[in-house]
Formats: structure tokens, sequence, C-alpha cells
């Protein structure tokens, strides 16, 4: 500040990440966003939220606090999709866990709060945004109302913020009071019930709480009006007071975007982390590129709607060339751009013409269970930009690494980008992203039938043939979605056994707020139409079907077996070309495999909400894709690992080991005891 020449500051942002001054994350992005508006912005990153003095290192603000949890939850950020704490947290220096308190947004509010009293607040970011309204809460297993409510915050800014944010500013630079501060689009506040303006009265708090049907009416309530042009008031009753939500604001212009993220970013972590060795995170996106942002894809378990919206707008093609030049220049760069995307690095436009004019349809998706006639199926602009990168001086590859939706690839008539991308942009392996095989659960995630996505790799199989490449398609399949029981992660486990493709990793659904498929995982409700959702809760299911997907590991033996023989499916026991399975367990390093208590075997009855459910075919068809590819990424890292996770509703990484022996771990059976019998 004394080098600044600042008395003192106008806001103080309190956020748990470390900073990185980056576009890529978030807080840097809403610092210098409003620096850029005229206000000074001090950051106080990762605060020790044990002492109150931590809030106060800048003084006062002149204006407000503002708070973040940080670019993730922070539950997300704290706990793997079984519970269980991470080691790890890349948003830390050195990638040291600890460094924030679980729900951060409100433990931050609270001590502020006490530190400065009736000081102004406003609470954004993903942990704020996605829990605006009353919500399931995983870590809980309960309904928990607004973080508003909770935090005791103003104001709450949800989606991206870089307008709201300004707004919020200059309100209060004129003199109005946060709690007077109530027609910013992309806003929540509360309110008295004299107060209440015209919208939509969705289920109160004690609703949602009472009944999973209200909830879950409630939550497509919510889902219907999100959309900045059509969207309209939302109101839920919290206790004595109503929740208001401003409709969504409108996505940034390709213009805004461009300034944004050409701002004077350092685009390095603060000096002060170097000795503990930078923040990780950072190295996921250093050299990549953010062309767009908002995603029509429509995935039931992804919380981009909620946040970043259907709309979607791109950078424009000079604004990205000025970002790729500047990256040629930085010492560390070695000739790779890793990655040229946004939450779905092949969209760069709205779907059709009309939605920036009439917003998203209401009721529809863009691309499930077919694309839609007035979808625009065009990768002509994406093509231009790569190319134009290609030739930068100083650049040798220009690589893809977010997201590509195969389906909207397909529905391309025009096979350029395909052939480019092949040629061009693939490291060594293309991850994509089909979920699952069975149709029932391809229902419930909102994605293409199987069918799509094996003609996609037929026809990048076919590509790879005829240049002389030998380059693999890397799936990414899910255990445990709303909808998948044991028979449709068994007919998974035999598609993998018949395309040849054994995963390294394996997804785990994970109920994070904000997503159609954590609403079904509560309720066991699609809302969509309030048919019931087959919900697979217990440990041991879920154990169970994680194992199928990697049914070759030895450690999974018993824990397959114990999956088939209660899904009735002995039949893919034992010596045939088509069995999963052998009669007897395999041996390991260790000896023959052995199971725990949990992997034990049941033959029986299971209670009810256990048992496997109808799912359709049993067989899988073949891929063809996937055989003899190599085990790890030759190429630059993939970029936002847990972002992904966060936004898609994934677990972890999947042990290749299973669980360790415990002391008295029985014997291993006779060989087939316990095995039901034709």
């Amino acid at each position: 500040m004394r080098a600044l020449g600042w008395d003192a500051v106008d806001f103080c942002l309190v956020t748990g990440d470390a900073y990185v001054d980056h576009p890529t994350f978030a807080n840097a992005v809403i610092g210098r966003v409003l620096e850029d508006a005229g206000f000074k912005v001090g950051i106080i990153a990762q605060p020790d939220w044990k002492d109150e003095a931590a809030y106060g290192v800048f003084g006062a603000p002149r204006l407000g606090f503002l708070v973040s949890a940080g670019n993730l939850d922070s539950m997300v950020s704290h706990y793997t999709v079984a519970k269980k704490p991470r080691r790890e947290d890349s948003f830390s220096p050195g990638g040291k866990g600890g460094k924030r308190p679980d729900r951060a947004t409100l433990v931050y509010c609270n001590g502020i709060r006490k530190a400065f009293g009736e000081v102004p607040i406003v609470i954004g970011g993903v942990e704020a945004s996605l829990r605006r309204f009353a919500h399931y809460d995983y870590w809980d297993n309960r309904i928990r109302r607004s973080i508003l409510v909770d935090s005791g915050a103003d104001l709450l800014v949800y989606g991206m913020g870089e307008e709201q944010i300004v707004a919020i500013a200059r309100a209060l630079e004129a003199g109005k009071r946060a709690a007077e501060i109530r027609d910013v689009p992309g806003t929540c506040f509360m309110a008295r019930e004299d107060e209440l303006p015209e919208g939509i009265t969705i289920p109160s708090f004690e609703q949602v709480h009472q009944s999973r049907e209200e909830f879950a009416k409630a939550f497509m309530a919510q889902y219907r009006e999100q959309d900045p042009v059509r969207g309209k008031v939302l109101i839920q009753k919290q206790d004595a007071r109503y929740l208001i939500q401003n409709p969504p604001a409108m996505p940034l212009s390709g213009k805004a975007l461009d300034r944004v993220y050409e701002l004077p970013y350092e685009r390095r972590a603060h000096p002060s982390y170097e000795p503990m060795g930078g923040v990780p995170a950072l190295e996921e996106v250093q050299f990549s590129l953010c062309s767009s942002r908002g995603c029509f894809g429509g995935c039931s378990f992804c919380a981009l709607t909620f946040h970043q919206g259907r709309i979607v707008t791109a950078r424009s093609h000079e604004s990205l060339l000025r970002e790729a030049q500047l990256i040629t220049q930085m010492p560390e760069f070695k000739g790779y751009i890793h990655d040229v995307g946004g939450p779905t690095a092949n969209f760069r436009a709205p779907a059709c013409r009309k939605q920036l004019d009439r917003g998203t349809c209401p009721g529809k998706q863009c691309l499930y269970p077919s694309p839609c006639k007035q979808l625009r199926a065009d990768h002509k602009d994406y093509v231009a930009l790569l190319r134009k990168l290609r030739e930068l001086p100083g650049i040798k590859k220009v690589f893809i690494r977010s997201g590509l939706r195969f389906d909207y690839i397909m529905a391309d008539r025009d096979g350029t980008f395909m052939k480019e991308l092949v040629a061009h942009h693939v490291s060594g392996q293309l991850k994509v992203a089909p979920e699952h095989i069975s149709p029932w659960v391809l229902e419930r995630m909102g994605k293409p039938p199987r069918e799509v996505y094996d003609r996609f790799v037929q026809r990048y199989q076919a590509l790879n043939r005829q240049m002389g490449k030998k380059q693999y398609l890397v799936p990414y399949f899910m255990s445990s979605h709303p909808g998948s029981d044991l028979n449709a992660a068994i007919a998974l486990a035999e598609y993998l056994r018949d395309s040849g493709q054994q995963p390294e990793q394996v997804q785990d659904f994970y109920p994070t707020p904000g997503t159609l498929s954590t609403c079904m995982y509560y309720t066991g409700l699609d809302p969509r139409d309030m048919q019931p959702v087959y919900v697979p809760k217990s440990a041991s299911e879920k154990a169970m079907q994680r194992a199928l997907l990697q049914y070759k590991s030895p450690h999974n033996y018993w824990l397959v077996r114990k999956a088939l023989e209660q899904a009735e499916r002995i039949d893919l026991i034992g010596s045939g070309k088509r069995c999963l399975i052998g009669e007897r367990p395999p041996r390991t390093g260790e000896g023959t495999a052995r199971r725990t208590e949990g992997q034990k075997g049941g033959g029986g009855k299971r209670p009810p909400q256990e048992r496997a459910q109808p799912s359709g075919p049993r067989s899988g068809i073949k891929a063809g894709s996937g055989r003899n590819a190599p085990k790890r990424d030759e190429g630059p890292r993939r970029s936002g690992k847990l972002h992904q996770e966060q936004a898609h509703g994934r677990g972890g990484k999947a042990r290749t080991g299973g669980p360790k022996k415990a002391a008295g771990t029985p014997r291993k059976p006779a060989a087939g005891r316990g095995r039901k019998r034709g």
C-alpha cells in the first residue's frame, strides 16, 4: 500500500485460494476488473481463520469485503467422493492441504463480522453461486439453507461476476447501503414479506426440507429460469425472510471477454509462494488459452448451467493470438500450447441464432437426445483459430486438452475439424467422455447414445490409420450415477471387455450442489418428469460398480464376483471368452487375491434398495478401440482436473491397488463356495 501511495483499500477480497495473478483464477479476475474500474483492492489470500486479526491486515476497507471460497467449493477441495480427506490442495502453496476451512465462505464471513461488525459483505465464487438456494449438502447429508442466510452476508453474486461486482462497487461508491442494492442481474438478496418483488415463488426451505418431491419441484423451477433473456425473478422463503434471485446476467460479449483476459496480469503466483514450491494449479493452465465461456451440452451432472449458463460466447482471434504471443515470451515456455478451450473446447458460438434474442429453450436441450434441428454444428471458426495459432513463431504444437463434445463433432457435416484434430492437436491420447453405455443411464445423464460414440471411435481410428499415427482414445466412464444399478455396471464392464479398453481411472459420481444429478441422488426422482430413479448409495454397491469398471485388476476379483452373484450373472464367471473373471481368484505378487469383509460374496436376498434393477441389454457392443493403448499420457498434463471434478460431479482417481489387507483378514474360501447355482 505504501508503494502504491494508498492510505486505504476500497475492498478487501478474502479468498480460500493462494493468490495467482492469472486470468483463469477467479480472484485475480475480480481484483483486476475492479482495479480497471478505478477501485483499490487488497487481496487476503488464505487467512488464518482462527485469528480475527487476519482479516484486518489492510485495515477497514472503505466500501466493503468480498468473500470467496476459491475456484472450487471448499468441501470438494477437502474431501473425496468417499468423504475422505484429500492429502493435496492444488490451489495452495506446495499443494498442501489445510490452508482453508471447511465451508470457507461461512467461516470467513463470521470472522469478518466479529472483527468489523456491520461492514458490507458480498459473497461470490463457485461455492456461493451453487449454494444460493436451499440445497442438498452431500457431506452433511441434509438440506441446508441458502448460503446467503447462513453466512450473514448482504449480497450474493452468482455466475462469473465481472459486471455484477462493478455495478455493486459503483452503487456503494454512490452512497447506497448494501441492503438497497436490489436491481443487479446475477445477484441474490434477502427481503421481508412486505418487500417482495414480482416473480415466481418456489417451495420454501421448510417445504423442501420436509418433502423430496417439493425439493425436486423447486430445483426444476430454478433450472428452467437460469436464462438471462427469458429468466424471471425467483423467490424462496427461508425461515422468516425471503431469498430473492434476480435473473442471470447476460454473458459478456466477445469484446468484453477480450478486455477481461487482456488486463495486466502478472501470470504468476505471488512470489512469497516460491520457497514452498509455488501453486500447482498454475502448472495446469500456465501455457493454455481460455477461448470461450458457457456450455449448451446440458450434462445432468454438470453445474455449468447454474454458473456460466448455456449461452456460449467466445474471445476474438486477435485477442487469443496476442495472449499466445505473450506466452511465447515467457522463459519457461517450451513451444507447446497445452490447450485452447473452455468448458467445452469445440463450442465457440451460441447453439442457434435465436438464443441471444429469445433465450435458451425451456425443457429442451440442444444436443440431447439428438441434435436440435436449429443447432449450428460448425467448427470453421475454431479451425481457423487453430491454424493461426500453429503459424505463430515460437510455437511447436497446439494441443486441445479441454473436453470435446464428440456428438457435436459428428453433427458437423464438414469433416475438416476432425481431420485437423487428428493431424495436429492430439498429444498421443485424446480424452473424451462417453460416461456410460446403458441407454437408461445415458438418459439420466443427458448424454448421447452409445452408437454416436462408436461412430466417433471408428472415424478417429480410420483417420489415424490414414495418417500413419498411433494415437489413442482415453474415454472417461462414470460409476454409480443415478439410474445405474449393478446390471448397468455389468453391461459397461462387458462393453469394456468387447472393446479392449482397460480404464486406469474410474470416476465415481460426486453429488455436488447445483446439478440435476444431485437432485436425483437426493430425491430418487428425475425432476424433469418426476419419475422414480434408482440411486446406488451404499458403500458396498458403489465399490462393486467401481470394481466392475476395472474388472481385470486382481485386487477387484472378490468385489466383481460379489456383484455378478448378486445380479445373478454367474455366466460371466469362468474360463469362457465372454467371462469377466475366472472361477478361481488370480494370483498377485502377494499371493492369491484375498477378500476383506466388504468384499465377501453374498448369496441369499439383499435389502430391496440394494437389489439390481432392470437396466436393459446385458451385453456390450464392440467399439474396437483402446487395445494396447499406452498407460500414461506422454504429452502435456491435462488442465483443470479438479475444476472438472467440481463442475461435472466426478470423483477422484480409483486406486489401482485394492484395499490393504487388514489384520485378521479371513482366508479365501474354497473355489466356488458361496456361489449361486443356476
